[in-house]
């Protein structure tokens, strides 16, 4: 193409090239045509965000987490026996098998099983849910503290928690609840302690890896102070994975909770949760009519831990599996 030659103007070009190059300028250079309407002013905007939908799987949890969930905030108001009623007074015997009017059998005490079960879902729900918060409230505040913060602080705040890290969890709490004492505040403050030493370290490595990000060496070049960097930068990227490492945090402390109840240092007998009744009536197994006793809280902790993995499980897959590489 000569240097004289001069372009035929291009349909529906921009503004500025419409009727052809402006002043009459000539170029070697081609340009494409487009349609009318069309602006370079500004980008388009990012495609929208994925909606989640849960698989098969993940709504089989969703159902049987929001059953307990229901069991444990109506199960008292839709329990037919109070917590520690007897059902057949006049027919007392210890593990009597299912039968009309106690449609899962009685226990060691001739209590109903079944409402026992739905008064024992509020407390061993209530509390681990409770803890994990907590757990959550310090390990999230401190670990993105000390991942904004420098060396030195970070230096100290990860080697006290990587002390209470190297303690056994189950032994930790046996000899805090024996010191202190059984309670349910007791039994949230230990159980909320233990598990913010795990929620520190993620909530830190997640806050590490986002402060070398660009955006982030982005902002500190704007000039924006650190609690805008964490609420703005770190926060909204570092949400999804500690939301869904709350799900799996409720399950260890479910465990725990149960395992302490069943140890004898959780929840105090007469009232009734998960934990405690497998322990109360292990002697089923042995001389009982009916192993229901046993089995029937063990199946409540199996199917609410099992269920909350599942919704775990499926968030993480569709986020490509990412979420479970950095839990």
């Amino acid at each position: 193409m000569s240097n004289d030659a001069t372009l035929p103007p291009s349909t529906g070009a921009h503004p500025d090239l419409i009727g052809g190059l402006p002043d009459g300028e000539q170029t070697e250079h081609f340009v494409a045509p487009f349609e009318h309407g069309v602006s370079f002013d500004e980008l388009p905007d990012a495609p929208p965000k994925a909606r989640f939908r849960p698989s098969l799987t993940g709504w089989i949890g969703i159902v049987i987490v929001a059953f307990w969930i229901a069991i444990a905030v109506f199960g008292p108001l839709l329990a037919p026996y109070g917590e520690n009623d007897l059902p057949f007074p006049d027919d007392y015997s210890e593990f009597q098998a299912p039968r009309e009017g106690a449609p899962l059998g009685t226990d060691v005490e001739d209590r109903d099983i079944l409402s026992r079960i739905m008064y024992g879902a509020g407390r061993t729900i209530g509390i681990a849910f409770a803890a994990t918060v907590m757990a959550y409230a310090l390990g999230v505040v401190l670990g993105i503290g000390a991942a904004v913060s420098g060396p030195k602080v970070d230096m100290v705040m990860s080697r006290i928690n990587d002390a209470f890290l190297s303690l056994p969890t189950i032994m930790l709490g046996l000899v805090v609840v024996a010191a202190v004492g059984s309670s349910i505040p007791v039994l949230i403050a230990t159980a909320g302690l233990i598990y913010a030493t795990v929620v520190f370290r993620l909530a830190r490595a997640l806050g590490m890896e986002i402060m070398v990000m660009d955006f982030v060496e982005a902002a500190r070049a704007r000039g924006e102070g650190r609690w805008w960097i964490i609420t703005r930068e770190i926060w909204p990227n570092a949400a999804m994975p500690l939301i869904t490492d709350f799900g799996l945090r409720l399950i260890y402390v479910i465990l725990f909770i149960s395992s302490l109840s069943f140890l004898g240092l959780g929840v105090q007998p007469p009232q009734a949760d998960w934990g405690s009744m497998v322990r109360e009536n292990l002697g089923a197994l042995q001389y009982g009519q009916s192993i229901i006793p046993v089995l029937a809280p063990a199946l409540s902790i199996a199917t609410l831990t099992v269920a909350i993995n599942l919704i775990v499980d499926d968030v993480s897959a569709q986020a490509g599996g990412r979420l479970s590489k950095r839990l």
